[in-house]
């Protein structure tokens, strides 16, 4: 299949939405997207995932034990469409620069689905 640039454009994101797709990754198919924020301090860390909390956003706090880095894991359950995640990114990046923070990407895990098993294989 040829890319489609406007809907996978040709930078970080559209890249990784990119290889997704190539990899049979259904898109249309809402998925627990990761952002990351890192902060140098705990007193920071912790004032922004309160901030983020009272935005109703389901998180995690915690210390990187070879850094010693704090971390925010921000969880959103969504359709990975390319301008929501570069919206989410802006708003991230903000968030993050109020309390001292960096914006750190995003991640999810791929849901690839094989409708094409070999006849002895079971589904996991």
């Amino acid at each position: 299949m040829t890319r489609d640039y406007e809907q996978f454009p040709d930078d970080d994101n559209g890249n990784v939405l990119w290889q997704m797709y190539e990899d049979g990754d259904d898109l249309t198919e809402a998925h627990e997207i990761e952002y990351s924020i890192a902060f140098q301090n705990q007193e920071n860390a912790e004032t922004c995932a309160l901030f983020l909390l009272r935005e109703e956003q389901k998180i995690t706090l915690f210390q990187d034990e070879d850094t010693n880095e704090w971390f925010i894991t921000i969880y959103v359950y969504m359709e990975p469409e390319y301008e929501d995640i570069v919206d989410l990114e802006d708003w991230f990046t903000k968030i993050a620069t109020q309390f001292q923070g960096e914006y750190d990407g995003w991640g999810c895990m791929a849901y690839v689905y094989d409708d094409d098993l070999d006849e002895n294989e079971q589904p996991i």
